[in-house]
């Protein structure tokens, strides 16, 4: 049987899992992702909003400009205020939870250096009142360092904080015949491992697509999906599929079993329906089934896009995940099976 920790998708969510990538400081995680896009024989352009786009051929000029997008940043925290005592007052960057996030280690993004700390919840020695919900007001980071000394890391207001390395995983557990996959938060890393396979195998199956094809990377989902809108401003592709994933919610009863998502609706708009359609038919040809789901509360780049008027037609397909916005879990089976579906949709798309 295959070692799992050996799986393609698994060594590379672990490489980009040991680069924090909050909002505003996707640099270091686009500059792996430009690596590895040349490695496999593609230009790699990067925008002035830090997005990464790579052109697959021209294909025939009548069919419309698709663009497959993952989004390089991730949730996280941002430093609002430095107390006297050296304390750091936070806020989240994208949809994070003091309990999903926890007293844990955290990296300290600053202007000359990193530092850690360990986020606390309420006062030392005492609890938040068990009556209310806890909010960011009962948070701080703690650094045993000075303000003084803060400020000589360059940690300021703005600066932004993540749980280190060692608190990311991934993890492998369960069944060694269909493991399941958890770790501090696939989002997106997982999409970007996704378009990273993608390309390999299109570069190594010598495919060409009958569209002119864009895989982008993006920057700033969480904060408003600006890069996005940025990118399909200056692109105009009439198709934009999001990569991505799909948590499981009380709206949302998905089922963890390999099968990967597909968006039908969220609270910003309705997706394309024979897209949707399409997306369900290249599935079946790969072996699989996508299960359509509708989010009250979700958006993502692709319903940004189109709300800003970014793009005429929206898609969106990602890994169906457990714990969201936390130490996410899913199968690690759905990931081949979204490579799979989107192999199949670059193959065999018509328009």
């Amino acid at each position: 049987m295959q070692d799992a920790s050996k799986h393609p998708a698994v060594i590379l969510l672990t490489e980009l899992l040991a680069i924090p990538a909050p909002g505003g400081r996707e640099q270091d995680m686009a500059a792996l992702l430009v690596r590895k896009v040349k490695a496999l024989g593609f230009a790699a352009e990067t925008d002035p909003a830090g997005n990464i786009v790579v052109r697959i051929g021209r294909g025939q000029k009548r069919k419309p400009l698709v663009m497959l997008a993952a989004h390089m940043d991730e949730i996280a925290l941002v430093v609002t205020r430095i107390e006297s005592d050296g304390r750091l007052c936070v806020v989240p960057s994208g949809g994070l939870l003091p309990h999903k996030i926890g007293e844990r280690p955290l990296d300290i993004i600053g202007d000359e250096a990193v530092v850690t700390g360990v986020l606390q919840v309420g006062l030392s020695g005492h609890s938040v009142a068990a009556d209310r919900a806890i909010s960011w007001d009962d948070c701080h980071i703690l650094t045993g360092l000075t303000p003084a000394e803060l400020d000589q890391a360059g940690i300021r207001p703005g600066s932004s904080a993540a749980p280190t390395r060692a608190q990311r995983g991934p993890v492998l557990l369960g069944p060694r015949a269909n493991p399941f996959l958890a770790a501090w938060t696939f989002d997106d890393r997982m999409g970007c491992v996704t378009l990273l396979r993608l390309l390999e195998a299109i570069h190594r199956g010598k495919i060409a697509p009958d569209f002119p094809l864009i895989v982008a990377f993006t920057v700033h989902e969480e904060g408003g999906c600006h890069g996005a809108k940025v990118l399909a401003h200056r692109e105009q592709p009439e198709v934009f599929i999001a990569v991505d994933g799909c948590p499981i919610t009380p709206e949302a009863p998905l089922i963890l079993d390999g099968r990967p998502g597909v968006w039908s609706k969220d609270k910003v708009a309705h997706y394309d329906q024979p897209l949707l359609h399409d997306l369900c038919r290249m599935a079946r040809a790969a072996g699989t089934e996508l299960q359509p789901v509708v989010y009250k509360t979700a958006a993502s780049d692709a319903s940004m896009v189109l709300d800003a008027g970014g793009a005429s037609r929206i898609g969106f397909i990602g890994h169906v995940r457990e714990n969201s916005h936390g130490f996410e879990m899913a199968r690690l089976a759905v990931f081949d099976n979204v490579l799979k579906t989107l192999l199949v949709f670059v193959r065999k798309w018509q328009g």
